[in-house]
């Protein structure tokens, strides 16, 4: 049994399965491991899910490490409730993505995938239950979990419960799109919690202004008053007890002592070394991002693109270092915009380069260490997404560019309202202003640019991941 309790689709430790049987572990990182670990371990307790046949056998043999709670949920319930849900219906959905006059298409197959992320949630809430100590603080983590708040309610009405969402929530207007009755099962799962947390604060008055269009479903009152010590929903369904929702922002910082370190390891100066080799004395724009649709790596190679027609001063004179980790391989979408990424990046080379210069190094695998050492060397950040529930790479490179370098951000960045007023702020959608600010951010004086990192990296590292993990949990048992 445990006082706290985290819940995430994916867990602290994965488990890798050797052609002889041997199981080995591996630990990851994030602000939920640095969080839960100022939280004594024999008070806690991770659930997630088993993701791959190493984690599972790991069920079967028992053999978890303690303080974890991994389900082995049956694999077509997962794919259906975790790429046929989660990442192909309420990832579109909070970051708009739909091609509106095709998608999305909500028949008979949709109902059954839906009975699938019904069940994949209500695993996590059973666990929890079980494993909750009277009146724990239980934190659920993002759309994966959605419905979890609400079924967990059912189950322990004593415990103090608390879901972060780490992407966008989509506007009332998209979210009407859904059926009215998954609408309105997503809204009350997600009213299940005491506290809900948003990366910013027009994540969250998109949810409280939803619930708010949705009172014909019970809902009794929102409120989005900055002066609202609340700031939340007051709610309660047909014949239930009133309660309410508050709804507050955790903008998730970076760590910078971290950050620097892991940037000037051994692996990262031999990547270092290779990347200056290749680039030369050239200045550098910096983009690291997976090809998920929503990051706009297309539009901002169009902008480069761009920058490099109307603006040939610049021809030999700048490197486009990107970073396009594959993302969601398994969705013919992803697949498609992955190939037209490296496309459009191999026509940019064709059109411009020459012996000695390539106008753009593209790295199309996950490569972390590479990642770090483009960060260094950045002159130019380029972040771009179309709609972002925070986008750390947007603060991680001030904290670690070594001589200074420009942010160009657009205004559908979570880390926006944070950065603004130090970076250069463009539309995603406007490939040309984009490609006037690259030009700016080139042009800045290394003075101006010293000052504006500074400031960028004192706002970056804000609310590191441990502060954020744990001021969260300070307001769930407040």
């Amino acid at each position: 049994m445990a006082s706290v309790l985290v819940a995430s689709n994916r867990g602290p430790v994965s488990y890798a399965l050797a052609a002889d049987g041997t199981l080995s572990a591996r630990r990851g990182g994030g602000g939920l491991v640095s969080g839960l670990s100022a939280v004594s371990s024999e008070d806690s307790v991770w659930v997630c899910a088993a993701l791959g046949e190493g984690d599972r056998e790991a069920v079967r043999r028992g053999v978890a490490e303690p303080g974890i709670g991994m389900l082995a949920i049956d694999p077509g319930v997962y794919d259906d409730a975790y790429n046929g849900i989660a990442n192909s219906v309420l990832w579109f959905l909070h970051h708009h993505l739909w091609n509106v006059p095709r998608d999305p298409v909500f028949d008979a197959e949709f109902r059954r995938r839906w009975e699938s992320y019904r069940a994949y949630n209500r695993a996590f809430a059973e666990e929890l239950a079980d494993r909750a100590d009277e009146g724990a603080a239980v934190l659920v983590q993002d759309y994966h979990l959605a419905l979890v708040p609400g079924q967990l309610r059912e189950l322990r009405p004593d415990l103090r419960i608390g879901h972060f969402t780490h992407t966008p929530w989509a506007s009332p207007e998209y979210a009407h799109m859904l059926p009215e009755d998954i609408r309105e099962e997503l809204l009350w799962g997600m009213l299940g919690a005491d506290e809900l947390g948003f990366h910013t604060w027009g994540w969250a008055s998109s949810f409280i202004a939803g619930a708010h269009i949705d009172s014909a479903g019970g809902v009794a009152a929102a409120s989005m008053r900055s002066d609202d010590p609340w700031r939340g929903v007051r709610h309660h369904r047909a014949g239930g007890t009133p309660r309410r929702t508050r709804v507050h922002v955790y903008p998730l910082g970076v760590d910078g002592d971290d950050l620097r370190a892991l940037a000037h390891t051994p692996e990262v100066d031999e990547r270092l070394a290779a990347l200056r080799a290749e680039v030369g004395d050239r200045r550098t724009i910096v983009r690291v991002d997976r090809t998920e649709l929503s990051k706009n790596v297309l539009r901002g190679l169009l902008a480069y693109q761009e920058l490099l027609r109307e603006r040939p001063e610049w021809h030999d004179r700048v490197v486009h270092l990107a970073s396009a980790y594959p993302s969601r391989q398994d969705l013919a979408a992803y697949r498609a915009y992955t190939a037209a990424v490296a496309e459009l990046a191999e026509e940019i080379n064709t059109e411009f380069g020459t012996a000695d210069w390539q106008p753009v190094l593209l790295s199309v695998k996950d490569d972390f260490a590479r990642s770090l050492a483009a960060y260094r060397m950045a002159d130019v950040a380029l972040i771009n997404p179309v709609r972002d529930g925070m986008n750390l790479v947007a603060k991680e490179i001030p904290v670690v560019s070594e001589a200074g370098c420009v942010l160009v951000l657009s205004t559908g960045a979570g880390a926006y309202d944070e950065l603004r007023e130090d970076a250069l702020t463009v539309s995603p959608y406007d490939v040309s202003g984009t490609a006037r600010a690259l030009h700016d951010a080139l042009s800045m004086g290394p003075a101006e640019r010293a000052d504006r990192t500074k400031r960028l990296a004192a706002a970056a590292t804000a609310l590191p991941p441990q502060q954020w993990f744990l001021k969260q949990l300070e307001a769930l048992r407040g």
